[in-house]
């Protein structure tokens, strides 16, 4: 039976993550250390070869395609979008600290959300399920090795949902350009709709921001 591997990586640096901003449906474009970043990944560690490259529409995961996958057929998914945050958009915590209603929007008891912003429920089913359609597309297509290049949350939460060994959302946390090797079979999507992690991605990245976090995933047995 075939194996499919897809590739989830996080798009690269641009100025609002640089600034602490919350930045979702916003279209910003990689900053200079961003494109910096990705390069130094590049030419330091073992990104895989791929055959096809799954992107979120917004520019910093396509160019974040571009550096890291040239010259590779790119499909452009809507659903690998991040959350919006609505009229939180663009704003620091700092600067949301000083609304009301941002002590309500990070209550997890409190239903609150920003006007404009995604709900949770239906962010967490849309990306539920994209990754099933992007395992599906790749076994139709009969694409066995792919990378996808979305954001932050959208890893977090596909995973937390889809991958064993099982973890919550924040152990899936993810730098800039990097992200995590996971495989499936037919007969395991169809039947328990389920990944398998395998490795952290690029080959032989540490973890930078949150060493803690990959050194625990790095040392499990399960993903050896």
């Amino acid at each position: 039976m075939k194996t499919y591997t897809l590739h989830l990586i996080r798009h690269g640096l641009t100025t609002g993550n640089l600034e602490g901003k919350y930045i979702g449906s916003t279209d910003l474009s990689l900053c200079t250390q961003g494109i910096t970043q990705l390069q130094n990944l590049k030419d330091t560690f073992t990104y895989p070869h791929v055959t096809a490259v799954f992107t979120s529409p917004l520019s910093r995961a396509k160019e974040t395609a571009d550096i890291l996958f040239p010259n590779t057929k790119v499909y452009e998914i809507d659903d690998l979008r991040e959350l919006s945050f609505g009229e939180f958009e663009g704003k620091s915590a700092e600067e949301l600290m000083l609304l009301p209603n941002y002590a309500r929007w990070i209550d997890q008891n409190d239903a609150f959300l920003p006007e404009g912003s995604e709900d949770g429920t239906e962010f967490s089913i849309r990306t539920h399920n994209v990754i099933i359609k992007v395992f599906e597309f790749m076994m139709k297509s009969d694409i066995q090795n792919a990378a996808c290049i979305s954001h932050g949350g959208v890893i977090m939460s596909m995973l937390s949902s889809r991958a064993v060994p099982e973890r919550p959302a924040s152990m899936w946390a993810c730098d800039p350009g990097c992200g995590y090797t996971v495989t499936s079979t037919a007969s395991l999507l169809m039947r328990d709709g389920l990944v398998e992690a395998r490795a952290i991605t690029p080959a032989g990245y540490q973890g930078e921001e949150r060493p803690a976090d990959y050194a625990i995933l790095e040392s499990d047995e399960e993903f050896a």
